[in-house]
């Protein structure tokens, strides 16, 4: 391949062009990102920095190449959106600040990631979205103005580590969730309840099982309360919503690739010849999960990028990308770690600690695997179950290996 594309300067993006680069790939190497800034930490963005304890020169990725990332020799088009794919013609077309033009390729990295979900706002002020760093310093100006009440929409993890960050700031929280459980889905319903309890253990007013109706603004046009579906009212002067996101693929509708809650990929991370997918907005067959599977995890980005820039490199070795997920969240004193896919999971078992304390292990069945490992402040369990988890271990291996 002479020339390679990258579309996504994102975490995905930028190890897929490390990898190229560490592989021995020489030719020509453009990043097409969409935001103005080089590729950054994510994480970070709900705790430290959001908390203002980080400065913003913590957050560049680190490169590992000689010179860093002017050794990658890369043509970055920041502040640039993809806008158009043709497969036919191996032509992206892109838009900067209303410039349209175009780039060709024989080789592409999808890398686009996911945007958040947003609620009706009637154009009021206040109400954020936390995805980018843009969007970190916009909130963080906001709680430096010492509101009274911040509202959080969604107690998901995005939105967990939002309303302990604000908790931390000594800001006064209401933490929504429209599900009766949060997180039932991805962890159980009994360590969903345990999540709630760990905010409301820090003085988090935590509403479940209630959604959000409207917002309401005052005479400056500034969000000033919520009203709920069951009639009551919230007041507020920030409001972080995280109800989860959606994958970046609308630029590519027409393009001919599949394109189903992301791009669609074969269990190597390709999803047409010479065209691969990595990070949030890919969507791969797993073997070791039982079906197509798309993961938001940093680590995933990692991996996944790497992958998909060997996958381009070697057209005819196609090795499946069937990694073993790993996940974590800071939220107040306590860090959560999960390894597998514990989605449709049909047992849960605490195997050591106790809810009660706040710090446990618990491991996920499906059929006679074991297929994940949740930790609260205990690492060394994940440790040692995630390579049960890789080797395709039976329940009952693990509940030996955990004297359970």
């Amino acid at each position: 391949m002479r020339s390679i594309v990258v579309v996504g300067a994102s975490l995905a993006g930028l190890r897929a062009v490390e990898e190229l680069r560490r592989r021995g790939y020489d030719g020509a190497l453009t990043v097409v990102g969409d935001e103005p800034h080089l590729p950054y930490d994510r994480p970070p963005l709900s705790k430290q920095v959001l908390a203002g304890e980080w400065d913003l020169d913590r957050l560049p990725l680190t490169v590992q190449a000689d010179g860093g990332l002017d050794g990658l020799a890369v043509d970055w088009r920041l502040a640039t959106r993809a806008t158009r794919l043709d497969l036919a013609s191996r032509t992206l077309e892109v838009d900067a600040a209303g410039r349209p033009g175009t780039i060709r390729f024989d080789g592409l990295v999808i890398a686009t990631g996911a945007s958040p979900r947003h609620l009706p706002t009637d154009g009021l002020d206040g109400i954020h979205t936390l995805r980018t760093l843009d969007d970190c310093l916009a909130i963080r100006g906001a709680l430096d103005a010492g509101p009274r009440r911040v509202v959080v929409v969604g107690a998901g993890f995005i939105g967990a580590e939002v309303a302990a960050t604000c908790r931390q700031r000594g800001l006064d929280v209401t933490l929504l969730e429209a599900l009766p459980v949060p997180m039932a889905r991805a962890i159980g319903a009994e360590l969903g309840s345990l999540m709630a309890d760990v905010h409301r253990d820090h003085g988090v007013d935590v509403r479940l099982g209630v959604g959000v109706d409207r917002f309401e603004g005052g005479a400056g046009g500034r969000v000033e309360r919520v009203h709920l579906a069951d009639g009551t009212t919230v007041d507020a002067d920030v409001v972080v919503v995280g109800v989860g996101v959606v994958p970046n693929t609308g630029w590519l509708e027409g393009s001919g690739l599949k394109l189903e809650d992301g791009v669609v990929c074969d269990a190597t991370t390709l999803a047409a010849p010479g065209v691969a997918a990595a990070g949030d907005v890919a969507r791969w067959t797993s073997a070791r999960f039982g079906g197509p599977i798309r993961v938001e995890h940093w680590d995933n980005a990692v991996d996944m990028g790497e992958h998909a820039a060997r996958r381009l490199l070697t057209p005819d070795d196609p090795v499946p990308y069937d990694p073993v997920p790993w996940f974590w969240s800071d939220q107040y004193d306590r860090k959560v770690q999960l390894a597998g896919f514990s989605a449709g999971a049909e047992e849960v078992r605490v195997v050591d600690g106790s809810l009660e304390e706040r710090r446990f292990a618990a491991i996920y069945r499906r059929g006679d695997r074991v297929t994940a490992v949740l930790a609260m402040n205990r690492p060394r369990l994940v440790v040692k179950f995630r390579p049960l988890i890789e080797r395709g271990a039976t329940w009952a291996e693990a509940l030996a290996a955990a004297g359970a």
